[in-house]
């Protein structure tokens, strides 16, 4: 392999800047033992003015904000750079849960029932129990399930506080078991389950080892659900245009429908994450899955 200089891009300003340090360094470690020169690159403003020009491509670190929603991806396009995951324009749309609603609908992927309340709009859309959520932020900050009606007011407020323009998205709470497909290139990888201790996998879940169970589903029943996930997963994908890696959150109710929760453009690499995982299920390594990722950068 010819000595590729690949930039490692991490930190950013938005919420999950701690979550994508510690992405950045596993990357830039994988990249390091897969024989890449690296450049870590550590971003406290949205812009590039940090990184080399003289790099072959740039590995995507970045979570929420400026890295996920089209606006690195546009600035590296603009610079000529190859650089992981999909275009600024998939970015953009993965990022914005309405607009990837809106755009999986249309491409006939099952998603849950939802409804979009503007700025001032606080009325209950749906049947309890529902999910409300900031339509643009990651890492479910702001995100919280409304089981009784005396939890709708703060509910709302907090997840109308994590959004720039006060825009909420409520779905219906899907209940069942809480699945994700990770893909890299054309190749949907195994389905990890997440099993919540608490049965709810928010932010401190994400991010706090031993609060969460991650399993592979291997029962006989499960198999044609895991093929169904897998084969959606790259429906979904492909909807909104994506390339590189990503991964397709579910949930599937107990009948065994699956429902696509989002798609993330910009996975984690901490110790904790999924992709890694279903990728070490699949055989394949943490500094062989960072290579084969880069191996797929673009313009």
């Amino acid at each position: 392999m010819s000595m590729k200089r690949v930039a490692v891009l991490m930190g950013g300003t938005s919420s999950e800047r701690e979550v994508s340090l510690r992405s950045g360094a596993a990357v830039a470690k994988g990249l390091a033992d897969a024989g890449f020169e690296v450049v870590p690159v550590t971003l406290t403003s949205d812009s590039l003015d940090p990184l080399p020009r003289d790099v072959d491509a740039v590995f995507i670190a970045l979570h929420g904000g400026y890295g996920e929603n089209g606006g690195v991806q546009r600035d590296l396009e603009a610079l000529g750079l190859p650089y992981t995951g999909p275009n600024s324009a998939a970015s953009k749309i993965a990022m914005d849960k309405i607009a990837t609603k809106r755009v999986l609908e249309a491409a006939g992927v099952p998603t849950a029932p939802y409804a979009v309340l503007e700025r001032g709009d606080d009325r209950l859309p749906l049947e309890l129990p529902v999910v409300v959520k900031p339509p643009r932020d990651g890492s479910s900050v702001g995100v919280y399930k409304v089981t009784e009606p005396g939890q709708w007011a703060e509910s709302l407020a907090g997840a109308r506080a994590a959004d720039p323009i006060g825009e909420v998205l409520v779905e219906s709470y899907i209940p069942g078991r809480e699945w994700t497909v990770g893909l890299v290139g054309d190749t949907a990888l195994p389905v990890v389950e997440i099993q919540a201790v608490n049965g709810w996998y928010g932010f401190a879940e994400k991010y706090t080892a031993g609060t969460t169970k991650y399993v592979f589903p291997e029962a006989e029943d499960d198999i044609p659900l895991i093929a169904e996930c897998q084969r959606i997963a790259k429906a979904a994908f492909k909807a909104i245009g994506g390339r590189g890696m990503s991964r397709v959150d579910f949930r599937v109710t107990p009948e065994g429908k699956p429902f696509v929760l989002e798609i993330n453009t910009v996975p984690g690499f901490t110790a904790t994450s999924l992709l890694p995982k279903a990728a070490a299920r699949a055989g394949m390594d943490f500094s062989e899955l960072c290579a084969k990722i880069i191996g797929l950068a673009a313009c």
